[in-house]
């Protein structure tokens, strides 16, 4: 028992450092941190929870800094006293664990603020894919897109969510079949693409202004676009779930409708339709919340809970 060796020592710190990069949940390394007092202080001075919470979710990487509620900032490249480094191991641990967590999802959209083009408004308004029946006061209840002869031209509905940092891993989208219509055609897009990100300055203009037909992509600092996914061309609830779940800093959801496979027979034009749209996950806010999103590059993650003193 005399000769027992810390493993950290007999290995050296690049060596150790590999060793724990290699837990990939965030419950593992704080367990590892507990082990002992140098175990523990390996952890946070090698900042190691925060290096598992932007390898597991590379949004992270988008805050310039973190700071706890008493203004006390625990990122800035000048703070490597104790007391700060301990804090940002507690606060991304804490971050990973609930980006991580299963429980309390539920649907995250709040609004819907745009859509790239609308048939009819407001009874085919981008609103009623925010409610879940096909049939609402005896009539069908779905967002058209105006009509195309280029089956290519895609379109977009953007949506606010339930806040400004949230984390999603799932998107559910059902097409609108047109049962008042000969044979029942179902106006599905072939692909859908999702992105993630925060209006910018000209797009809350364009907001406050009610200017939204001039809204662009351009207007928005997106900070993750998803890849590709096929669509089938059935009146379900379609699931798509992201390759990992996704914080959204910003609050605001786009959804990419791509290729056009339905043509209306009354005027010969082609449509997309969707009746109802969710975004599985949940509020990160708070005990976060994130400040500076119109400046990128500066965005701050601000912890409010004394917990993390």
């Amino acid at each position: 028992m005399e000769n027992r060796w810390d493993f950290l020592q007999w290995l050296g710190p690049d060596a150790s450092t590999s060793v724990f990069t290699r837990l990939d949940e965030p419950a593992d390394l704080v367990r590892a941190s507990a082990v002992s007092r140098s175990w523990r202080r390996f952890v946070v001075e090698h900042g190691l929870s925060r290096s598992l919470c932007t390898r597991k979710f590379p949004e992270v990487l988008n805050f310039s800094n973190v700071i706890n509620e008493s203004n006390a900032d625990v990122e800035c490249s000048s703070s490597y006293d104790w007391t700060s480094l301990e804090k940002r191991h507690i606060l991304y641990s804490l971050l990973c664990h609930l980006i991580s967590s299963p429980e309390g999802k539920t649907d995250c959209i709040d609004l819907g603020i745009f859509a790239s083009s609308t048939d009819d408004e407001p009874f085919e308004s981008i609103q009623n894919t925010l409610v879940a029946n096909e049939i609402v006061g005896g009539l069908p209840s779905y967002w058209s897109s105006g009509g195309q002869n280029d089956t290519a031209v895609p379109e977009t509905l953007t949506y606010s969510l339930i806040s400004d940092f949230c984390v999603v891993d799932e998107i559910k989208i059902q097409p609108f079949k047109a049962f008042f219509q000969d044979g029942h055609p179902i106006y599905s897009s072939k692909f859908v693409r999702f992105r993630f990100g925060s209006r910018s300055r000209k797009a809350i203009s364009a907001y406050t202004n009610k200017s939204l037909q001039l809204d662009h992509s351009e207007k928005y600092n997106w900070t993750y676009v998803s890849p590709k996914f096929a669509m089938i061309q059935e009146n379900v609830l379609q699931s798509f779930k992201l390759p990992h779940p996704v914080i959204c800093i910003g609050g605001i959801l786009q959804i990419e409708l791509m290729e056009r496979v339905q043509r209306q027979a009354a005027d010969g034009l082609f449509y997309i339709c969707v009746c109802h749209v969710e975004a599985i996950g949940r509020s990160l806010s708070p005990p976060f919340q994130v400040i500076n999103l119109l400046t990128p590059g500066s965005m701050t993650l601000w912890y409010l809970r004394r917990s993390c003193v």
